[in-house]
């Protein structure tokens, strides 16, 4: 199930502050989303707990075929979907239906999709008028390193100026962390560092993506398996060392809330 650092595990140790901040955002959610609920990238389920008891009707739509066959075992009242998107459609292949969902969730998602314009197009038309669409990914300004798993990272007023297309309404929020988290991001910062600084010729953005998966992986987990050994700080990072910002530009992550 965790076959990179990727899919950030809840159950290895030194992925523990990343899954936390993965986390908070569901915990947010809940207390957000009612009716019909569509996440886009569910993956192995990290928020389902959480969304399933706050939606009357779930659905969860993945690439991940292994993973959606264990969610629908694990979630038999929910419905999942194998499907590579966007366009988002069913299991049958058609597109889902026009203004079906009450709110869509879609967390650390959109940078990887090749087509962006159409995710959010996709998104708008199948929530309901005055439907919601939840969405976070990473703030490209505090980004250690490329990450070739990523298509594209973006900034603020990129990202809002992308959901403006198709949303007129764009709560735009931020994820940060509090002093503890921010310390751990601070000594991975300079662990990074001592890393890409034998990158003398910049391979990092001049290769294709792909090659560097592996690479990246590796070094991504001897990182923070050395960061846990250091003071054991990341393994007492909890979600609720993260926060709701005013201040997307200056936070972690993004939390947009669009209204259709």
């Amino acid at each position: 199930m965790y076959k990179t650092t990727e899919i950030t595990s809840a159950e290895i140790a030194s992925d523990n502050p990343v899954h936390q901040r993965l986390l908070y955002p569901y915990t947010k959610a809940a207390t957000m989303v009612t009716g019909h609920v569509l996440e886009i990238g569910c993956g192995w389920g990290r928020g389902l707990e959480l969304l399933t008891k706050a939606a009357s009707q779930y659905t969860g739509i993945d690439k991940n075929t292994e993973l959606i066959t264990a969610l629908s075992a694990a979630y038999p009242a929910s419905t999942f979907i194998a499907a590579n998107i966007p366009p988002l459609s069913g299991a049958d292949g058609k597109p889902l239906p026009d203004n079906t969902f009450d709110f869509i969730v879609t967390f650390q998602v959109i940078e990887h999709i090749e087509n962006d314009d159409l995710f959010i197009r996709e998104a708008h038309r199948v929530l309901k008028p005055g439907g919601k669409l939840l969405l976070t990914t990473v703030n490209k300004t505090f980004s250690l390193t490329r990450n070739p798993w990523h298509v594209r990272e973006y900034t603020a007023g990129e990202l809002k100026a992308l959901i403006n297309r198709y949303f007129k309404t764009v709560d735009t929020q931020g994820i940060h962390g509090n002093e503890k988290v921010m310390t751990y991001y601070e000594q991975n910062k300079a662990s990074v560092q001592k890393l890409t600084r034998f990158d003398i010729f910049n391979l990092q953005y001049r290769l294709p993506r792909r090659l560097l998966q592996v690479p990246y992986d590796i070094m991504n987990r001897l990182n923070r398996n050395r960061l846990l050994q250091a003071d054991g700080l990341a393994a007492e990072i909890d979600y609720t060392d993260y926060l709701t910002s005013s201040d997307p530009a200056g936070s972690l992550d993004f939390f947009y809330i669009a209204t259709k």
